[in-house]
């Protein structure tokens, strides 16, 4: 099946590429204004670091260097001992890197490690970037003390990187965790979707009955209304075409028996032999329509009557009823075969009866005219009916399925036997196999038919 067809495959994937779009939509989003604060952030550390350290910063200067302060106001650059406070570590502010310098631009304070040469010369307040860092330039109320504080580029950038990264972390988790939920709710949502459609897959083709539309939802009830009217009105116009053939036959019957009986009654009283071969002739095709007439209200009845009993009954009964019906009427070459154990089945002893009696007149019609008719009766419900005779071809095993069809124009029939056998079997779930040549023989027909059981 191609993804594309199916609806739900459809829809959890619009649903889930949306979510999964808008969640790296606002993930982008968020990381964008989230750096933008963090900068933001780091460069009020800086600032802050320096707001903080330039006070400390001149207070030290002045208590602990009060002779280099006087050797500077009398523009001396060397204290009593000759040692310059250039280049002086500082004792605080390990955390940050910054120089303290002079109006003049001479390092008086530095923090542990700071690399004088990415300080350039104090220009103004304010903040500077450089190739590698960021600074931030402030200098004291008398203007004696300038500070810079920077901080690597490096730096905010491997932070910035670990905040994207534990930004874009929790959503490797959640998009696959969202379209899970995606699948699963849509799944649960079209439930009843497939109700229905396995309800219409599993319908037999003469399964007519309307389509349950309570725990449908308000979108699909339209269709199930729909279905249902075409339903009622095929049920509607199969039940007619039934009424109207079961009728034909019925009313056809009285007639054609009258209509026999003239043509015995002239043929016994002419002394004609032409008027008396007339008779005859009459007498057949009317014999044939009455036949026909029955196979027609028979075929009515398979396709419109009731096939299930509401209490299993033994089939083998009906079985020896139609043997005993046929070798009383002559024909003694019937072989039955049955289980010594009951069959019980839901399936009407009369469409039983109609349908062995189809299959034991199609073998007896069709087969060797000296040939014996076996039937058997299986523990499992596997009805046989095997005749001699010719082979059947390939193509014609399923056209003798269809109406008025017949296997050997010059044999008398119908051509109605093999229709209703096939109508009973699909209405009550039934297969029917024609094998030609028979099982071991290289000729001869089997038709086997599984009968339901109870």
């Amino acid at each position: 099946m191609k993804i594309g067809a199916s609806l739900q495959t459809r829809l959890a994937l619009a649903v889930g590429l949306s979510v999964t779009l808008l969640w790296l939509a606002a993930a982008a989003v968020t990381a964008h204004r989230l750096g933008g604060e963090m900068q933001e952030v780091f460069d009020d550390g800086l600032k802050a670091t320096a707001q903080r350290i330039l006070p400390i910063a001149r207070h030290d200067l002045r208590e602990g260097y009060g002779r280099h302060d006087a050797v500077e106001h009398d523009g001396d650059e060397e204290d009593d001992d000759g040692e310059t406070h250039i280049g002086r570590e500082a004792r605080y502010g390990e955390d940050v890197t910054f120089v303290v310098r002079d109006r003049d631009g001479r390092v008086l304070l530095a923090s542990r490690g700071a690399d004088v040469s990415i300080f350039p010369p104090f220009s103004r307040r304010g903040f500077l970037e450089t190739d590698t860092h960021q600074l931030y330039y402030d200098v004291n109320a008398e203007g004696s003390l300038t500070i810079a504080v920077a901080e690597s580029l490096d730096q905010r950038t491997e932070l910035s990187h670990k905040m994207l990264l534990g930004l874009v972390l929790p959503l490797i988790v959640v998009i696959p965790s969202s379209l899970l939920v995606i699948s699963l709710v849509v799944r649960r949502s079209l439930r009843p979707v497939r109700g229905l459609r396995e309800e219409l897959a599993h319908r037999g083709a003469q399964d007519l009955s309307p389509l349950p539309d309570s725990s449908l939802p308000s979108e699909l009830r339209p269709i199930s209304a729909g279905i249902n009217q075409l339903l009622d009105r095929l049920k509607a116009a199969f039940n007619a075409e039934r009424a109207f053939a079961a009728n034909a036959a019925h009313e056809l019957r009285t007639p054609v028996a009258g209509a026999i009986a003239q043509a015995q009654r002239i043929r016994s009283e002419t002394t004609e032999a032409l008027t008396g071969q007339r008779a005859s002739e009459i007498e057949t095709t009317l014999k044939r329509l009455m036949r026909m007439s029955e196979k027609l209200m028979q075929l009515a009845r398979a396709e419109g009557g009731r096939l299930q009993s509401d209490e299993p009954s033994d089939l083998r009964p009906v079985l020896q009823m139609i043997v005993q019906d046929f070798t009383r009427a002559g024909e003694g070459r019937i072989v039955l075969t049955l289980p010594q154990a009951p069959v019980l089945s839901k399936l009407d002893p009369d469409a039983v009866g109609i349908l062995f009696r189809n299959l034991i007149e199609n073998a007896l019609k069709h087969g060797a005219q000296d040939g014996v008719v076996e039937a058997a009766l299986d523990a499992d419900g596997s009805l046989r009916v095997v005749n001699d005779g010719p082979v059947l071809p390939g193509e014609a095993m399923d056209r003798l399925m269809q109406r008025f069809e017949r296997g050997d124009a010059k044999i008398g029939g119908s051509g109605l036997g093999l229709s209703i056998i096939k109508a009973i079997a699909d209405r009550a779930g039934m297969t029917v196999k024609v094998i030609s040549p028979r099982p071991i023989k290289d000729e001869g027909v089997e038709v086997h038919v599984k009968l339901p059981l109870a």
